[in-house]
This record gives C-alpha cells, structure tokens and sequence, in this order.
C-alpha cells in the first residue's frame, strides 16, 4: 500500500500517513487483512474455539434431554420445537464477541497501533464483524451435529434449510455492528459483558425461542410478540419446516411476516449501526 511522509518532531522524524488512497480494491483488502487478523487470532487462543463448540452442545443436550419431557408441544415435539430457539439463541450470543473484543483491544492499545497505519478506518470493525461471523458458522455446524444425533430433523428441502441458516447468520452479522458500537462505547471489556446480559437475557428467553408466546402472561406475550427474536426464532422454523400442526404465532405484524420482519431489521441494523460504530472508531482513535 503506498504511504507519505512528513516530519512530525523536531529532527525531522517521518511518521506513515495514508496515502489518498480510496479505491475499492483497498478497502476490501484492508477488510480482509483484519479479517484474517482476527482467524489467526482465534487460531492461537484456542480457549475461543473450546468455549465456541461446547456452548451449543451444552444448550442442546440441556433443553432436548432435560426440559422435553416436561414441556408439551402440540402437533410435534419439544426437540424440534425448541432447536430453532436455541440457532437464535447461540448466533446472538456469539455476536457479543464483537463487543468484548473491541472493548478488549480499546483497553491493550491495538486501535492506537492501527490508527497509525495507512488503512482505512472501518477495516478494523470489518475484520471484528467478518472473524464473529466465522465463530457463528462454526458454532451452528456443531449445534446441526449435535442436533441430528438428538433427533432433530429437518422437514422442508434443502433450499430452504440453507436459506434458514443464511438468515440467522445475516441477523448475527447485523446485531455483531450493535455490539461493536457498544464495545467501543464502554470503559472496559467487563462493562460490555453486563450490558449484553442485560440487552440479550429479555430479547432472548422473552420470545418464542423456548415456550410457545400464547403461554406467557398479556404483557410478556405482547412483548414476545412484537420482539424481534421471535420473528427470527418463527423464521428459522417455517424455513426447516419444523412448525408443530395447528400452531398459531400470533396475531402480530411480525409474526405474521416473520422472514420479511427479520430482513427488514437486518438492514435497520446495518443502516443505523455500522456508520455509527465507523464514526464512534475514528472517534476514539482520534484521541
């Protein structure tokens, strides 16, 4: 990548600018080196992948083999019924790792070794959001193992079964740049963990992911209605043809409109949150 250089001390000591340089082939290969950044990263830190992989098969076996027996679902069974919720779950949860990283690397200087760099400022949130979507990947193809040897089965055709797993990855891809932005937004990486709890906890077990919404109270059924999450839990359920016989989402928009609903709020999300997270970089890095 070509650089200039002007003296920046008094002895005349060069320090790197960007060149102006803004060509699209730039800005994809600045996207993939961090991106790459981030695959070697989880490549010497093995603990990332540990926890990755065991996290799903822990909620699978515990939902499919301890609470089935006790929750009665209509027209189907409580594996088939709850292994939607659980995709929904483990992809918005992995998105948290762009929040915890970014606080992480805010707090031990490496934005301030890229802000040096001749490269454009939203390869860095690119590459954050890009190694995430990897994790996510990974973490779904180990909750499908998991999930066949515990009976689950797909029930539509395979194109629909690709399409359901592309649109909870989009969702985690979008909810990743929220995370981002409040990764960089907070004093510490201890800091993101709780405010991810306290965002994540209602979005994901107030909604459809576990129970049907028709059990829960007026008010946790409205709002489990009108979540977002239950939109995509629906989704994830029409597209692997694993809606019990009879059951009847809700009478909400969202419901009604779930694959519609969540490709709405993934573009929402993109929209508001990645100029915002690019301008909240270039903030912080300006200091």
């Amino acid at each position: 990548m070509t650089t200039t250089t002007r003296p920046t001390t008094a002895t005349g000591a060069p320090q790197l600018e960007p060149a102006p340089n803004n060509t699209l082939a730039t800005w994809f290969n600045d996207g993939w080196i961090t991106t790459r950044r981030n695959l070697i990263k989880i490549k010497r830190v093995p603990d990332i992948l540990v926890f990755t992989t065991l996290q799903p098969i822990m909620f699978v076996l515990l939902f499919s083999q301890v609470y089935a027996g006790s929750i009665d679902i209509p027209g189907s069974n409580y594996t088939e019924f709850i292994m939607a919720g659980i995709f929904a779950q483990t992809v918005v949860f992995g998105s948290t790792y762009s929040g915890s990283a970014m606080a992480q690397d805010l707090k031990e200087g490496i934005i301030d070794r890229f802000r040096t760099l001749p490269m454009s400022p939203s390869a860095v949130l690119i590459g954050r959001t890009n190694g995430d979507l990897f994790i996510n990947a990974l973490s779904f193809v180990v909750m499908i193992a998991t999930g066949l040897l515990v009976g689950w089965r797909v029930r539509s055709s395979i194109l629909e079964a690709v399409a359901g797993v592309a649109l909870l990855l989009l969702f985690a891809y979008a909810f990743s740049w929220v995370m981002a932005f409040l990764g960089m937004s907070v004093r510490s990486p201890e800091v993101i963990n709780n405010v991810s709890f306290l965002i994540l906890f209602p979005l994901t077990f107030i909604s459809n992911a576990f129970v049907p919404s028709e059990n829960l109270p007026t008010p946790l059924r409205v709002f489990a209605e009108w979540n977002p999450v239950s939109a995509l839990v629906l989704a994830a359920r029409q597209l692997f043809g694993n809606v019990p016989e009879g059951y009847q989402p809700g009478d909400s928009w969202p419901l009604q409109n779930p694959v519609l609903t969540v490709l709405i709020g993934v573009v929402v999300l993109l929209v508001v949150f990645v100029p915002l997270s690019i301008r909240k970089f270039r903030t912080i890095s300006s200091r």
